[in-house]
């Protein structure tokens, strides 16, 4: 007599175990991605200065060479999260992994700022390609009552490579040059690359969605859930509806539409603001007498903050929701933002508001990013994700060159930073919009978008 089939739906079974060792090791090399990501999109920022001096440029022209990169990563962002929704999430990072890791030795090699410009507008392209699909692989084998601390944790390796960075280039450019800094950039990144090849799977998900290797997906519920009956008879159910349409437009149907827009703008408003203070707080901070090593350590400070936030806010969004803990967040860093412009601030008092304010817009960022990936289904999570920060690194286009050109009229650095403290009030009063249009647990939306 034939036994009849067993059906088991994917996510349940995630959701129903504990955290396993194979779920633990994909969580912590696409989180390593994330990492060399924040290393490489930093560096920029951290050796401006050692640029400025060795090549006699001023300050304002390094505008154009934030705003290329990003860019780059803004087109990387849309195009590569498209593809990874119809090809897979692991391809898509491996690939774009490997092809930053080439570009970061490119800008070694650059003498002038339109090849700098150039350069860092390619390497862009590549980094676009890695949050989106870090975020969506990492929301995919993380269990709903750990999802948003585990996705946080895994962004938050964006924030640690930028300490890292910092405290790196502190050390590396005065002994070894600035150009020390792309070099490590881009062999780290190889082996990685190698690593995620050999060791990270797909998304269990997307296979099945595809139909593609249901055979792989058996191995790794195996290792995922070893008690569970699995085998060539087991059959998977499948909750979520197949798109047949273009991924973007999808993520205006079926009651998405306010949602997507309201994430984009927030996405907009905090990347203007972590890009601006990422990219020039350690020039404007040695522009104020302070030594080299000194002003690095400034801009450091706010990544420092950034971690710490990453990793706090976490756990309490999955106890009390987004909107609770955000909004509070946003509305601090608009005062710590104006505060670090201060003329004649106390050096504790400015390292002070350098490390609330990265707590707060550093590590507010992974925590949008994680609301974007809880709110769209698999078929267009990495869509979901990479058009939110697509979208809202059009803001960290316009937080760099925008910092430069007040920087050109010679704005003092009180109005520059009470400029940049406006956008992060408003991030708070749109967050209040996403709360009412969702009115979940979570603040804006954590509704379950496969009910959809």
């Amino acid at each position: 007599m034939n036994t009849p089939a067993q059906s088991v739906d994917i996510r349940e079974l995630i959701d129903a175990n504990p955290l396993s060792r194979f779920q633990v090791g994909i969580l912590v090399l696409v989180g390593m991605a994330v990492v060399i990501d924040g290393f490489d999109v930093q560096a920029m920022g951290f050796v401006a200065p050692a640029i400025i001096h060795e090549w006699g440029i001023s300050k304002a022209e390094l505008g154009k060479v934030f705003g290329a990169g990003l860019f780059g990563m803004l087109i990387g962002s849309l195009a590569l999260s498209v593809l990874a929704d119809k090809i897979g999430r692991r391809p898509v990072l491996i690939g774009a992994t490997l092809f930053f890791s080439i570009c970061m030795l490119a800008t070694v090699w650059t003498t002038t700022i339109t090849q700098l410009e150039v350069v860092r507008f390619i390497t862009g392209l590549g980094l676009g390609g890695i949050m989106p699909n870090a975020m969506a692989l990492a929301g995919e084998y993380s269990p709903k009552r750990k999802r948003v601390t585990l996705m946080m944790l895994v962004s938050c390796g964006f924030t640690l490579g930028a300490v890292l960075g910092g405290l790196l280039s502190a050390a590396m450019i005065p002994a070894f040059g600035w150009r020390s800094v792309f070099y490590l950039g881009a062999a780290v990144p190889l082996l990685m690359a190698a690593l995620m090849y050999w060791l990270v799977p797909e998304s269990l998900q997307f296979m099945v969605l595809k139909g593609r290797k249901l055979d792989t997906v058996a191995q790794s519920l195996r290792r995922i859930a070893p008690a569970a009956r699995i085998d060539a008879n087991t059959r998977y159910a499948i909750t979520e509806q197949r798109h047949s349409g273009a991924p973007v437009g999808e993520l205006f149907r079926h009651g998405r539409a306010l949602v997507t827009v309201l994430l984009w703008v927030v996405n907009f408003m905090n990347l203007l603001n972590l890009y601006f203070l990422s990219n020039w707080l350690p020039t404007i901070a040695a522009g104020t007498g302070m030594s080299t090593q000194t002003a690095v350590l400034v801009g450091t400070t706010l990544q420092v903050g950034g971690v710490l936030g990453t990793v706090l806010m976490g756990p309490v969004i999955d106890r009390v929701g987004f909107f609770k803990m955000l909004v509070p967040s946003f509305l601090v860093a608009a005062v710590t933002i104006a505060t670090i412009g201060q003329p004649n601030i106390a050096l504790p008092l400015l390292f002070a508001a350098v490390l609330v304010t990265g707590f707060c817009i550093v590590g507010g960022q992974p925590a949008v990013n994680a609301l974007a990936a809880t709110y769209y289904p698999t078929t267009l999570r990495s869509t979901g994700i990479g058009w939110s920060l697509g979208i809202g690194r059009i803001g960290s286009i316009v937080g760099p060159v925008l910092g430069g050109e007040l920087i050109r009229r010679n704005w003092s650095n009180g109005d520059i930073f009470l400029a940049v403290a406006v956008p992060a009030a408003l991030s708070a009063l749109l967050l209040v919009a996403m709360a009412m249009c969702g009115g979940a647990k979570t603040g804006p939306v954590v509704k379950d978008a496969l009910s959809h």
